[in-house]
């Protein structure tokens, strides 16, 4: 198949906007283009954003059905009833569990607490029928879901009709019928008047938290020893990084860093960097190894791994998801390399639309990482199925411009059940279907598809000199982290590069750059762009498109480049 090229589109704010930060400000024209680039316009936005406080946080009573949530609690913790932690196998349910189980058995009696988590394969996503069995057997009388239930009517309605009550604290789209619960805490909710839609599963559930410490009359700073697991939770659920996320997030990282609970200790003490983490080190080095725990085993040693305090066993359990994680990673290698040669051997992929692959053998697991891959490599909608007994399963990623879930809605006759959202979903359907739903969900991509849908783009958000890429402007640059959704790691591009004769090939893939702009020298690393060396031959200009890093090596620290595309300066 063909390179995918892609779109660079500088971001362009108001000159109006620019000059209004400068003044106000007395920052440069660069930092204030940047943040305005964020949807800052004056001072008193700038210092929220530059100064997040914890006491600036929303009054968890004004959720939706909170004063409901305590109420519940009050009587479940007079009466001596028995409360299950329930909560999803990823890396938001595992850190909501071990959030809200900490929290219980520090203000209620712990031998009347524990927690569950559904089986990957066995249970499904969500609330599951095995989950209410195991709490009716065990005489629990109050369940706390959490980063789930929104859509488990009908099993909770079944619950209720055993004598069990719930607590929802999630963040999914609801349904126009809700379950029976006792409370249902979820910002999304259309009359829920909670200034903050973006919490994650683990947020709503620290909100909770924050909300029974009021109650009980406990000190305000309380909850934020659950910081650490809150900041992971955001970091890997991919929720805009704004608002109380920004505040929640730049505080758990404080945590990580200075105090974290013994298990993320116990994964940081096996993976040394040596450095501050950032949201980067949450999303790739511990969320992977949290989520690794579902896909490969059981997701409860996450939650055992959260809520040790013994250092030692903590350090095993951390071994156990590392090996998970191994696992994972030569699992998904195969299947990748599996899906990418599928591709290759077949003419008809250069001309699709969409990339839907199956195999039977095929990790279920695994196969949401594999759709990612495939999507990023070819950026077009990608389905990745898998065979489990008589069920084939898969998982769905997909491009701007392309709502993957209406997209298998109109394919829904041919599943037995799918759900998601915009980016991605998840299906299940008889196998005798893949052949057909491949055909129906090519035409439906097809008929939807617009050149944009398809292009990626690299938003830039300034054209910057080497002469400005300077240690001060990096010190502003840090202050605006935590970086992700809604407030990205800022690009940039500079035009008229010339290699300085130090740009080479690494791992016959990587491109290492040394590249100089009116005598100023640079240095730094393009992953995967080593097709690209040619760009430089015979001397020839080369713009760049890239993120700006730090580089710490034998107690020195230098600025470099970390490209993401670069492209001829003649165009």
């Amino acid at each position: 198949m063909k390179e995918i090229h892609k779109l660079w589109v500088t971001r362009k704010p108001t000159e109006d906007t620019i000059a209004a930060i400068q003044q106000s400000l007395g920052t440069s024209p660069l930092v204030s283009r940047i943040l305005a680039c964020r949807g800052i316009s004056n001072y008193q936005e700038a210092y929220s954003f530059f100064t997040p406080k914890l006491e600036d946080l929303h009054d968890p009573m004004l959720m939706k059905d909170m004063d409901k949530a305590l109420s519940r609690l009050d009587r479940a913790f007079r009466t001596g009833e028995r409360i299950l932690v329930y909560g999803d196998y990823d890396v938001d349910g595992t850190t909501s569990v071990a959030c809200m189980y900490r929290f219980l058995c520090s203000v209620y009696d712990s031998s009347r607490v524990d927690y569950y988590i559904p089986n990957r394969y066995r249970e499904g996503y969500g609330i599951s029928r095995e989950g209410i069995r195991f709490a009716k057997e065990h005489d629990f009388s109050l369940v706390i879901a959490l980063d789930c239930g929104i859509k488990s009517t009908s099993l909770i309605s079944e619950a209720l009709a055993d004598g069990i009550s719930f607590i929802i604290c999630d963040h999914h789209i609801p349904d126009a019928v809700l379950p029976p619960a006792s409370a249902i805490l979820n910002p999304k909710q259309s009359d829920c008047n909670y200034p903050f839609k973006d919490l994650c599963g683990c947020g709503v559930g620290y909100k909770l938290i924050s909300a029974v410490c009021g109650m009980m009359g406990l000190p305000a700073d309380t909850p934020y020893e659950y910081l650490d697991l809150v900041a992971t939770a955001i970091a890997a659920d991919i929720v805009p990084i704004t608002g109380e996320n920004r505040t929640l997030t730049h505080f758990g990282l404080k945590r990580v860093n200075a105090a974290p609970c013994v298990g993320i200790a116990a994964l940081l003490e096996l993976n040394r960097t040596g450095r501050q983490l950032t949201v980067t080190d949450l999303i790739f080095m511990i969320a992977p190894r949290v989520n690794a725990a579902g896909r490969m085993d059981d997701a409860k040693k996450a939650v055992r791994l959260f809520i040790e305090t013994d250092f030692l066993r903590a350090l095993s359990l951390a071994g156990q998801l590392q090996d998970d994680n191994a696992e994972r990673k030569e699992t998904d290698g195969i299947m990748t390399a599996e899906a990418l040669s599928m591709i290759q051997s077949d003419p008809q992929q250069s001309v699709k639309k969409s990339t839907v692959l199956f195999q039977p053998h095929w990790h279920k697991g695994v196969v949401g990482i594999v759709a990612s891959r495939i999507m990023d490599l070819y950026y077009r909608p990608t389905v990745i199925l898998s065979q489990n007994g008589d069920i084939v399963s898969g998982s769905a990623r997909s491009v701007q411009g392309f709502n993957i879930h209406d997209g298998l809605e109109q394919c829904s006759d041919l599943l037995t059940g799918f759900g998601g959202h915009y980016f991605a979903a998840g299906m299940t359907m008889p196998p005798q279907n893949v052949q057909a739903f491949t055909e129906r969900f090519e035409a439906v991509v097809k008929a939807s598809s617009q050149n944009a849908c398809f292009t990626q783009e690299i938003m830039i958000d300034a054209v910057v000199s080497f002469a400005e890429l300077t240690a001060k402007f990096y010190r502003t640059l840090c202050r605006m982290e935590p970086f992700g959704p809604e407030n990205p790691t800022p690009v940039f591009m500079a035009t008229n590069i010339k290699d300085d004769g130090g740009t080479k090939i690494v791992k016959e893939k990587h491109l290492r750059i040394s590249v100089m702009q009116d005598g100023l020298h640079f240095s730094g690393i393009g992953f995967n762009l080593g097709p690209k060396m040619q760009l430089f031959e015979n001397g020839a200009p080369v713009d760049l498109a890239f993120t700006l890093d730090e580089n710490a090596w034998k107690n020195q620290k230098n600025l470099q480049l970390k490209v993401i595309d670069l492209r001829s300066a003649i165009h």
